[in-house]
């Protein structure tokens, strides 16, 4: 698709929300889909389906500090239509943002669900995965491993992965500050090396320091993903405006993207997850 006819504001499809001027605004749009058996098994309560539908979209509005303006929903009507309904209404008065319209079919296959998000920009520059800098400090806020946990079912957790929150005012607290930002979605160990490589930089990460919902399975919340956390660069002596935790420092490219407990990842294979 790169080699495509782009636009400027597409960033060469390799950040997550296209930001597009227009006169004295910056609007950020972006688009996720959830499709049965990939991102929710056959048997999931549609509301929540609903719901993470739009959390996952106004996710990657808050990794650019923008402000949500409404969402277009591309609906796949089943027998579970009225349950989605309800959650999608949830979600949507929840985060305080309106539907501006979208398209409805009917299929004989897997249910499929799309959402274009819109926003605009709270700040600018609009942060992107490739501004970090050389000797920035690594953040990430938030703890890790809790959708995991909650798609394993565990009761306390069990939001997490069925119904999570956007970290929408925290993008936006953080935008003038940050060097670079993005959501922790598919792991953060995948999503840094994704950062470091926009960045030509590489990711000195110290797992010790990750804070995560289950120590002995320190491994597995760094690589699962699905948090919706932010994972961000600042310079080392910034003074952050939101709680988040140091996890490493930005390092001159070496080799490869991405350094974990000293030692040198140059494939993101087993990092997160792939898709």
């Amino acid at each position: 698709m790169r080699a495509l006819p782009l636009h400027p504001s597409a960033r060469g499809l390799e950040d997550d929300c296209a930001v597009l001027e227009l006169g004295s605004e910056t609007l950020i749009i972006t688009h996720d889909m959830m499709a049965e058996g990939t991102h929710f098994r056959a048997d999931a309560d549609m509301a929540d389906v609903a719901w993470k539908l739009v959390a996952t979209n106004l996710s990657d509005l808050a990794a650019k500090g923008a402000q949500p303006v409404g969402v277009l929903l591309g609906h796949c009507l089943s027998a579970d239509s009225a349950r989605f309904i309800v959650g999608l209404e949830k979600a949507l008065r929840a985060h305080n943002v309106l539907l501006l319209g979208g398209d409805t079919i009917a299929t004989k296959g897997p249910s499929v669900f799309g959402l274009t998000a819109i926003g605009k920009a709270t700040h600018t520059p609009v942060p992107s995965r490739s501004g970090a800098r050389v000797g920035d400090a690594i953040y990430v806020t938030g703890i890790l491993g809790r959708a995991m946990l909650g798609f394993e079912g565990a009761a306390e957790h069990l939001d997490a992965f069925n119904r999570p929150r956007p970290s929408l005012a925290e993008g936006q607290t953080l935008a003038p500050h940050v060097t670079a930002m993005m959501d922790v979605s598919d792991g953060l160990l995948l999503d840094a090396y994704r950062m470091a490589t926009a960045s030509n930089c590489t990711f000195d990460i110290a797992s010790k320091y990750v804070p995560v919902a289950d120590e002995a399975r320190r491994a597995q919340c760094m690589r699962w993903g699905d948090d919706y956390e932010l994972l961000f660069t600042a310079p080392e002596d910034a003074e952050l405006p939101v709680l988040a935790t140091k996890i490493g420092h930005v390092i001159a490219h070496d080799i490869a993207p991405l350094w974990l407990d000293g030692e040198l990842i140059s494939e993101p294979d087993q990092l997160g997850y792939q898709h």
